[in-house]
Protein backbone atom coordinates (compact mmCIF):
# COMPACT_ATOMS: atom_id res chain seq x y z
CA UNK A 1 0.00 0.00 0.00
CA UNK A 2 1.49 3.30 -0.63
CA UNK A 3 2.01 5.73 2.33
CA UNK A 4 0.61 8.87 0.70
CA UNK A 5 -0.28 11.73 2.70
CA UNK A 6 -3.55 11.62 0.56
CA UNK A 7 -5.29 8.61 2.17
CA UNK A 8 -3.04 9.64 5.58
CA UNK A 9 -3.29 12.74 7.98
CA UNK A 10 -3.41 16.04 5.94
CA UNK A 11 -5.20 16.03 2.35
CA UNK A 12 -3.87 18.11 -0.67
CA UNK A 13 -1.25 17.79 -2.92
CA UNK A 14 2.60 16.17 -2.16
CA UNK A 15 4.25 16.88 -5.72
CA UNK A 16 6.09 19.97 -4.49
CA UNK A 17 7.49 18.19 -1.89
CA UNK A 18 8.36 14.51 -3.47
CA UNK A 19 9.92 17.05 -6.19
CA UNK A 20 12.18 19.34 -3.44
CA UNK A 21 13.01 16.58 -0.94
CA UNK A 22 12.92 13.16 -2.54
CA UNK A 23 16.77 13.33 -2.19
CA UNK A 24 16.73 13.61 1.47
CA UNK A 25 17.12 9.97 2.77
CA UNK A 26 19.81 9.98 -0.19
CA UNK A 27 21.69 13.00 1.84
CA UNK A 28 21.90 11.46 4.71
CA UNK A 29 22.43 7.66 3.37
CA UNK A 30 25.90 9.33 2.20
CA UNK A 31 26.86 10.91 5.35
CA UNK A 32 29.89 9.05 6.21
CA UNK A 33 32.75 9.40 9.21
CA UNK A 34 35.83 11.33 8.82
CA UNK A 35 37.98 10.32 5.39
CA UNK A 36 40.75 9.27 7.63
CA UNK A 37 38.93 7.05 9.94
CA UNK A 38 40.49 3.11 9.89
CA UNK A 39 37.43 1.17 11.39
CA UNK A 40 40.64 -2.09 12.29
CA UNK A 41 42.28 0.62 14.90
CA UNK A 42 40.74 1.44 18.02
CA UNK A 43 42.46 4.70 18.13
CA UNK A 44 40.99 5.70 15.43
CA UNK A 45 37.63 4.68 16.32
CA UNK A 46 38.05 6.66 19.25
CA UNK A 47 38.80 9.77 17.63
CA UNK A 48 34.84 9.69 16.01
CA UNK A 49 33.90 11.02 19.36
CA UNK A 50 33.99 14.27 20.91
CA UNK A 51 34.57 12.69 24.64
CA UNK A 52 36.58 15.17 26.75
CA UNK A 53 40.06 13.33 26.56
CA UNK A 54 40.88 14.07 30.48
CA UNK A 55 38.39 11.77 31.37
CA UNK A 56 37.88 7.63 31.14
CA UNK A 57 34.32 7.25 30.22
CA UNK A 58 33.31 4.04 31.85
CA UNK A 59 29.30 5.02 32.17
CA UNK A 60 28.61 5.41 28.19
CA UNK A 61 25.92 2.60 28.87
CA UNK A 62 24.26 5.16 30.55
CA UNK A 63 23.60 7.84 27.35
CA UNK A 64 25.89 7.77 24.98
CA UNK A 65 28.32 9.94 22.92
CA UNK A 66 27.63 10.24 19.19
CA UNK A 67 30.31 9.53 16.54
CA UNK A 68 30.86 11.85 13.83
CA UNK A 69 29.02 10.05 11.28
CA UNK A 70 25.53 10.45 13.89
CA UNK A 71 26.45 13.65 14.67
CA UNK A 72 26.42 14.85 10.99
CA UNK A 73 23.35 12.65 9.68
CA UNK A 74 22.01 14.62 13.04
CA UNK A 75 22.76 18.10 11.71
CA UNK A 76 21.88 17.49 8.16
CA UNK A 77 18.23 16.43 9.10
CA UNK A 78 17.97 19.17 11.27
CA UNK A 79 18.93 22.04 8.85
CA UNK A 80 16.09 20.38 5.97
CA UNK A 81 13.79 20.55 8.88
CA UNK A 82 14.71 23.85 9.78
CA UNK A 83 14.80 25.42 6.70
CA UNK A 84 11.21 24.11 5.62
CA UNK A 85 9.98 22.18 7.96
CA UNK A 86 6.34 21.33 6.92
CA UNK A 87 7.75 19.60 3.09
CA UNK A 88 10.72 18.65 5.18
CA UNK A 89 8.93 16.27 7.23
CA UNK A 90 5.89 15.73 5.39
CA UNK A 91 7.64 14.36 2.44
CA UNK A 92 10.16 11.94 4.49
CA UNK A 93 6.17 10.55 6.60
CA UNK A 94 4.06 10.36 3.45
CA UNK A 95 5.93 9.71 0.70
CA UNK A 96 5.82 6.20 -1.35
CA UNK A 97 7.30 2.98 0.58
CA UNK A 98 10.54 3.33 -0.91
CA UNK A 99 11.23 6.80 -0.08
CA UNK A 100 9.38 6.86 3.20
CA UNK A 101 12.24 7.36 5.80
CA UNK A 102 10.83 5.71 8.98
CA UNK A 103 10.15 2.78 6.97
CA UNK A 104 14.06 3.04 6.08
CA UNK A 105 14.81 3.01 9.84
CA UNK A 106 12.94 0.08 10.04
CA UNK A 107 15.08 -1.28 7.36
CA UNK A 108 18.20 -0.82 8.15
CA UNK A 109 17.08 -2.40 12.32
CA UNK A 110 15.62 -5.57 11.14
CA UNK A 111 18.87 -5.85 8.73
CA UNK A 112 21.15 -5.56 11.66
CA UNK A 113 18.96 -8.03 14.13
CA UNK A 114 18.02 -10.32 11.39
CA UNK A 115 13.97 -9.44 11.26
CA UNK A 116 12.09 -7.72 9.13
CA UNK A 117 10.89 -3.91 9.19
CA UNK A 118 7.16 -4.90 9.63
CA UNK A 119 7.74 -6.30 12.94
CA UNK A 120 9.95 -2.94 14.16
CA UNK A 121 7.83 -0.64 15.99
CA UNK A 122 9.85 2.68 16.80
CA UNK A 123 9.71 4.05 20.27
CA UNK A 124 11.79 7.04 22.08
CA UNK A 125 13.27 4.48 24.27
CA UNK A 126 13.68 1.12 26.58
CA UNK A 127 10.65 2.56 29.03
CA UNK A 128 8.39 3.21 25.97
CA UNK A 129 9.16 0.28 24.11
CA UNK A 130 8.75 -2.40 27.46
CA UNK A 131 4.93 -0.09 28.00
CA UNK A 132 3.85 -0.27 24.80
CA UNK A 133 4.49 -3.94 24.56
CA UNK A 134 2.95 -4.65 28.30
CA UNK A 135 0.00 -2.75 28.11
CA UNK A 136 -0.40 -4.28 24.27
CA UNK A 137 -0.78 -7.65 25.86
CA UNK A 138 -4.49 -9.47 25.58
CA UNK A 139 -4.49 -9.85 29.48
CA UNK A 140 -7.43 -10.84 30.95
CA UNK A 141 -8.49 -11.15 34.60
CA UNK A 142 -6.38 -13.80 36.44
CA UNK A 143 -3.91 -14.17 33.96
CA UNK A 144 -0.18 -13.52 35.52
CA UNK A 145 2.82 -11.94 34.29
CA UNK A 146 5.90 -13.87 35.86
CA UNK A 147 9.55 -11.69 36.36
CA UNK A 148 12.54 -11.64 38.76
CA UNK A 149 13.74 -9.69 41.23
CA UNK A 150 17.04 -8.64 39.02
CA UNK A 151 14.75 -6.16 36.85
CA UNK A 152 15.00 -2.60 36.01
CA UNK A 153 12.22 -0.36 37.72
CA UNK A 154 10.77 0.81 34.44
CA UNK A 155 10.61 -3.27 33.96
CA UNK A 156 8.58 -3.76 36.70
CA UNK A 157 6.65 -0.65 36.81
CA UNK A 158 5.30 -1.55 32.86
CA UNK A 159 4.36 -4.94 33.97
CA UNK A 160 2.37 -3.71 37.46
CA UNK A 161 0.27 -0.56 35.21
CA UNK A 162 -0.52 -3.49 32.79
CA UNK A 163 -1.13 -6.08 34.87
CA UNK A 164 -3.31 -3.68 37.37
CA UNK A 165 -5.79 -2.45 34.41
CA UNK A 166 -7.41 -5.88 34.02
CA UNK A 167 -7.65 -7.76 37.06
CA UNK A 168 -4.05 -9.66 36.18
CA UNK A 169 -1.43 -10.48 38.46
CA UNK A 170 2.37 -9.98 38.50
CA UNK A 171 4.93 -12.18 40.39
CA UNK A 172 8.98 -11.83 40.92
CA UNK A 173 11.37 -15.21 41.38
CA UNK A 174 15.17 -14.67 42.35
CA UNK A 175 17.01 -16.30 39.57
CA UNK A 176 20.16 -17.12 41.74
CA UNK A 177 21.18 -17.56 45.33
CA UNK A 178 24.60 -16.14 44.66
CA UNK A 179 26.85 -14.10 42.53
CA UNK A 180 28.82 -17.23 43.21
CA UNK A 181 27.00 -19.66 41.86
CA UNK A 182 25.56 -18.46 39.28
CA UNK A 183 24.75 -21.41 36.09
CA UNK A 184 22.87 -21.03 33.26
CA UNK A 185 20.68 -24.27 33.67
CA UNK A 186 19.64 -23.19 36.74
CA UNK A 187 18.20 -20.04 35.83
CA UNK A 188 16.44 -21.35 33.04
CA UNK A 189 15.21 -24.61 35.16
CA UNK A 190 13.96 -21.66 37.95
CA UNK A 191 12.17 -20.16 35.42
CA UNK A 192 10.63 -23.23 33.85
CA UNK A 193 8.96 -24.67 37.35
CA UNK A 194 7.93 -21.32 38.45
CA UNK A 195 5.36 -21.00 35.41
CA UNK A 196 2.16 -21.99 35.94
CA UNK A 197 -1.51 -21.97 34.37
CA UNK A 198 -2.30 -18.97 34.41
CA UNK A 199 1.03 -17.50 33.33
CA UNK A 200 0.82 -15.57 30.03
CA UNK A 201 4.01 -14.04 29.72
CA UNK A 202 7.69 -14.10 31.20
CA UNK A 203 9.75 -10.78 31.58
CA UNK A 204 13.41 -11.17 31.76
CA UNK A 205 16.51 -8.64 30.92
CA UNK A 206 19.25 -10.05 28.68
CA UNK A 207 22.08 -8.43 30.50
CA UNK A 208 21.44 -6.76 34.75
CA UNK A 209 22.04 -3.30 35.04
CA UNK A 210 22.09 -4.43 38.52
CA UNK A 211 24.86 -7.11 38.37
CA UNK A 212 26.27 -6.81 34.66
CA UNK A 213 24.59 -11.04 34.56
CA UNK A 214 24.08 -11.56 31.35
CA UNK A 215 20.99 -14.65 31.33
CA UNK A 216 20.87 -17.31 28.84
CA UNK A 217 18.07 -15.73 26.65
CA UNK A 218 18.08 -18.99 24.47
CA UNK A 219 17.77 -21.73 27.24
CA UNK A 220 15.18 -19.47 28.50
CA UNK A 221 13.50 -20.08 25.40
CA UNK A 222 13.39 -23.32 24.83
CA UNK A 223 11.71 -23.96 28.24
CA UNK A 224 9.17 -22.14 27.65
CA UNK A 225 8.76 -23.96 23.86
CA UNK A 226 8.29 -26.99 25.95
CA UNK A 227 5.75 -25.24 28.25
CA UNK A 228 3.79 -23.90 24.99
CA UNK A 229 3.48 -27.36 23.63
CA UNK A 230 0.69 -28.09 25.39
CA UNK A 231 -1.45 -24.94 25.37
CA UNK A 232 -3.87 -23.77 23.37
CA UNK A 233 -2.71 -20.15 21.29
CA UNK A 234 -4.73 -18.00 23.59
CA UNK A 235 -3.11 -19.25 26.67
CA UNK A 236 0.84 -19.53 25.22
CA UNK A 237 3.72 -18.15 27.33
CA UNK A 238 5.58 -15.29 25.57
CA UNK A 239 8.99 -14.62 26.36
CA UNK A 240 9.53 -10.72 26.39
CA UNK A 241 12.92 -9.17 27.01
CA UNK A 242 14.47 -6.23 27.80
CA UNK A 243 17.99 -5.99 25.71
CA UNK A 244 19.52 -2.78 25.86
CA UNK A 245 22.12 -3.87 27.02
CA UNK A 246 23.09 -6.37 25.31
CA UNK A 247 22.32 -4.63 21.84
CA UNK A 248 25.45 -3.25 20.46
CA UNK A 249 27.27 -5.74 22.59
CA UNK A 250 26.45 -9.52 21.54
CA UNK A 251 25.62 -10.88 18.43
CA UNK A 252 22.69 -8.25 16.99
CA UNK A 253 20.58 -11.28 15.47
CA UNK A 254 18.58 -10.92 18.56
CA UNK A 255 15.86 -12.89 16.55
CA UNK A 256 17.97 -15.75 16.70
CA UNK A 257 17.44 -15.88 20.70
CA UNK A 258 13.85 -17.39 20.57
CA UNK A 259 12.02 -14.67 22.60
CA UNK A 260 9.11 -13.51 21.18
CA UNK A 261 9.67 -9.78 21.81
CA UNK A 262 12.60 -7.78 21.85
CA UNK A 263 12.59 -4.30 23.49
CA UNK A 264 15.90 -1.81 23.25
CA UNK A 265 17.05 1.78 23.84
CA UNK A 266 19.45 2.22 20.56
CA UNK A 267 21.40 5.52 22.62
CA UNK A 268 23.76 3.73 24.81
CA UNK A 269 25.64 0.40 23.26
CA UNK A 270 24.53 1.23 19.60
CA UNK A 271 25.83 5.26 20.18
CA UNK A 272 22.51 5.53 18.62
CA UNK A 273 20.60 9.25 18.64
CA UNK A 274 19.50 10.00 21.65
CA UNK A 275 15.80 9.43 22.01
CA UNK A 276 15.58 6.77 19.62
CA UNK A 277 14.98 2.80 20.22
CA UNK A 278 12.74 0.36 18.71
CA UNK A 279 10.44 -3.06 19.99
CA UNK A 280 10.67 -6.17 17.98
CA UNK A 281 7.99 -8.87 17.69
CA UNK A 282 7.30 -12.18 15.70
CA UNK A 283 4.43 -11.63 13.48
CA UNK A 284 1.80 -13.51 15.97
CA UNK A 285 2.86 -11.64 18.80
CA UNK A 286 1.71 -8.24 17.16
CA UNK A 287 -1.45 -9.50 15.78
CA UNK A 288 -2.59 -10.65 19.51
CA UNK A 289 -1.61 -7.11 20.45
CA UNK A 290 -3.48 -4.00 20.79
CA UNK A 291 -2.00 -0.20 20.32
CA UNK A 292 -2.17 1.93 23.22
CA UNK A 293 -0.86 5.23 21.41
CA UNK A 294 -2.60 6.33 17.86
CA UNK A 295 0.74 5.87 15.04
CA UNK A 296 1.59 7.99 12.42
CA UNK A 297 3.06 4.85 10.02
CA UNK A 298 -0.01 2.99 9.68
CA UNK A 299 -2.66 4.35 6.85
CA UNK A 300 -4.79 1.29 7.50
CA UNK A 301 -5.33 2.72 10.41
CA UNK A 302 -6.32 6.08 9.46
CA UNK A 303 -8.46 4.86 6.58
CA UNK A 304 -10.48 2.58 9.48
CA UNK A 305 -11.13 5.77 11.03
CA UNK A 306 -12.55 7.88 7.99
CA UNK A 307 -14.67 5.02 7.59
CA UNK A 308 -15.71 4.43 11.06
CA UNK A 309 -15.01 1.19 11.54
CA UNK A 310 -12.29 -1.05 13.39
CA UNK A 311 -8.85 -1.64 11.06
CA UNK A 312 -9.42 -4.80 8.88
CA UNK A 313 -5.58 -6.08 8.69
CA UNK A 314 -4.07 -7.80 11.19
CA UNK A 315 -2.19 -5.70 13.96
CA UNK A 316 1.61 -5.15 12.75
CA UNK A 317 4.64 -3.14 14.29
CA UNK A 318 4.10 -0.22 12.61
CA UNK A 319 0.69 0.14 14.36
CA UNK A 320 2.90 0.22 17.77
CA UNK A 321 5.14 2.91 16.82
CA UNK A 322 3.53 6.22 19.01
CA UNK A 323 2.45 9.37 16.84
CA UNK A 324 2.50 12.66 17.14
CA UNK A 325 5.21 14.73 16.38
CA UNK A 326 8.98 13.33 17.17
CA UNK A 327 12.51 14.91 17.13
CA UNK A 328 12.73 13.18 13.58
CA UNK A 329 16.14 14.78 12.99
CA UNK A 330 17.46 11.94 15.64
CA UNK A 331 14.78 8.73 14.25
CA UNK A 332 16.38 9.24 10.94
CA UNK A 333 19.46 9.52 11.58
CA UNK A 334 19.58 6.31 13.43
CA UNK A 335 20.68 4.00 10.30
CA UNK A 336 23.97 6.21 10.70
CA UNK A 337 24.60 4.54 14.16
CA UNK A 338 23.87 0.87 12.65
CA UNK A 339 26.37 1.69 9.68
CA UNK A 340 29.08 2.84 12.25
CA UNK A 341 28.81 -0.51 14.07
CA UNK A 342 28.55 -2.27 10.85
CA UNK A 343 32.01 -0.52 8.98
CA UNK A 344 33.58 -1.44 12.40
CA UNK A 345 32.60 -5.26 12.10
CA UNK A 346 29.72 -6.58 15.60
CA UNK A 347 32.02 -9.68 16.13
CA UNK A 348 34.93 -7.30 16.26
CA UNK A 349 32.96 -4.81 19.16
CA UNK A 350 31.76 -7.79 20.85
CA UNK A 351 35.16 -9.41 20.83
CA UNK A 352 36.63 -5.69 22.42
CA UNK A 353 34.30 -5.16 24.90
CA UNK A 354 34.73 -8.72 26.33
CA UNK A 355 38.74 -8.63 26.27
CA UNK A 356 38.23 -5.16 28.07
CA UNK A 357 35.55 -6.57 30.28
CA UNK A 358 37.52 -9.50 31.38
CA UNK A 359 40.41 -7.22 31.92
CA UNK A 360 38.88 -5.13 34.17
CA UNK A 361 37.01 -8.37 35.98
CA UNK A 362 40.36 -9.50 36.29
CA UNK A 363 42.21 -7.19 37.96
CA UNK A 364 39.26 -6.65 40.52
CA UNK A 365 39.03 -10.29 41.45
CA UNK A 366 42.45 -9.91 42.43
CA UNK A 367 42.17 -7.52 44.99
CA UNK A 368 41.37 -8.74 48.76
CA UNK A 369 38.97 -5.51 49.33
CA UNK A 370 37.33 -5.27 46.35
CA UNK A 371 33.78 -7.89 46.20
CA UNK A 372 32.87 -8.61 42.05
CA UNK A 373 29.76 -9.42 41.74
CA UNK A 374 29.61 -9.85 37.60
CA UNK A 375 30.75 -13.46 36.89
CA UNK A 376 34.00 -13.54 35.43
CA UNK A 377 32.71 -16.26 32.93
CA UNK A 378 32.10 -14.13 29.66
CA UNK A 379 28.83 -16.36 28.60
CA UNK A 380 27.25 -14.97 31.44
CA UNK A 381 28.69 -11.23 31.50
CA UNK A 382 29.03 -9.29 28.69
CA UNK A 383 30.21 -4.91 29.32
CA UNK A 384 28.83 -4.01 32.58
CA UNK A 385 31.06 -4.83 35.63
CA UNK A 386 29.85 -4.38 39.12
CA UNK A 387 31.79 -4.55 42.51
CA UNK A 388 32.28 -2.79 45.76
CA UNK A 389 35.07 -1.50 47.72
CA UNK A 390 34.78 -3.46 51.41
CA UNK A 391 34.16 -0.37 54.28
CA UNK A 392 33.22 1.61 51.31
CA UNK A 393 29.89 3.17 50.33
CA UNK A 394 29.32 3.06 46.34
CA UNK A 395 28.64 6.36 45.81
CA UNK A 396 31.80 7.29 48.09
CA UNK A 397 33.87 5.10 45.48
CA UNK A 398 32.04 6.32 42.55
CA UNK A 399 32.75 10.49 43.81
CA UNK A 400 37.08 8.97 44.55
CA UNK A 401 37.20 7.65 40.71
CA UNK A 402 35.88 11.02 39.49
CA UNK A 403 38.01 12.91 41.55
CA UNK A 404 40.76 10.88 39.57
CA UNK A 405 39.05 11.63 35.79
CA UNK A 406 37.49 8.57 35.42
CA UNK A 407 33.55 8.13 34.85
CA UNK A 408 31.75 5.38 36.78
CA UNK A 409 28.13 5.04 38.24
CA UNK A 410 26.01 3.12 41.28
CA UNK A 411 23.40 0.69 40.13
CA UNK A 412 20.07 2.64 40.98
CA UNK A 413 19.00 -0.52 43.08
CA UNK A 414 18.16 -1.40 46.83
CA UNK A 415 20.83 -2.66 47.35
CA UNK A 416 23.27 -0.73 45.53
CA UNK A 417 27.34 -1.43 43.77
CA UNK A 418 29.80 0.68 41.99
CA UNK A 419 29.56 -0.26 38.14
CA UNK A 420 32.11 0.55 35.69
CA UNK A 421 31.37 -0.35 31.72
CA UNK A 422 33.76 -0.48 28.96
CA UNK A 423 33.13 0.27 25.46
CA UNK A 424 34.82 0.59 21.98
CA UNK A 425 35.77 4.05 22.97
CA UNK A 426 38.38 2.26 25.66
CA UNK A 427 41.73 1.14 25.93
CA UNK A 428 43.58 -1.52 27.88
CA UNK A 429 45.66 1.43 29.30
CA UNK A 430 42.65 2.89 30.65
CA UNK A 431 41.52 -0.42 32.26
CA UNK A 432 44.83 -0.46 33.93
CA UNK A 433 44.57 3.31 34.87
CA UNK A 434 40.90 2.15 36.77
CA UNK A 435 42.23 -1.00 38.52
CA UNK A 436 45.25 1.36 40.08
CA UNK A 437 43.08 3.73 40.98
CA UNK A 438 40.49 1.15 43.02
CA UNK A 439 43.63 -0.64 44.09
CA UNK A 440 44.48 3.13 46.08
CA UNK A 441 41.45 2.98 47.59
CA UNK A 442 42.13 0.42 49.75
Amino acid sequence: MRVTRRNFLISGSLSLAAGAFSPLLVEAEKTKPSATTDFRDWESVRREFQLAPEYIHLALFYLASHPRSVRQAIEQYRAKIDANPFVAVDSALFQETDKNIPLEVCRTIANYIGGDAQDIALTQNTTTGLAVVYHGLPLREGDEILTTTHDHYVHHESIRLATGRCGATWRKIPLFDSYSSISPDEIAERIHKAIGPKTRAVGVTWVHSSSGVRLPITRIAEGLTEVNRGREEKDRVLLIVDGVHGLGVEDPKITALGCDAFVAGTHKWMFGPRGTGFAWAKPAVWERMRPMIPTFTSPDIFEAWEQGIEPRTPARGAWFSPGGFQAYEHYWALPAAVCFHQNIGPSRVSARIHELSGQMKEGLARMPHVELYTPRDENLSAGIVCFDVKGMKPEEVVKRLLDQRVVASTTPYRVSYARVACSIVNTPGEVDTVLRAIRELA
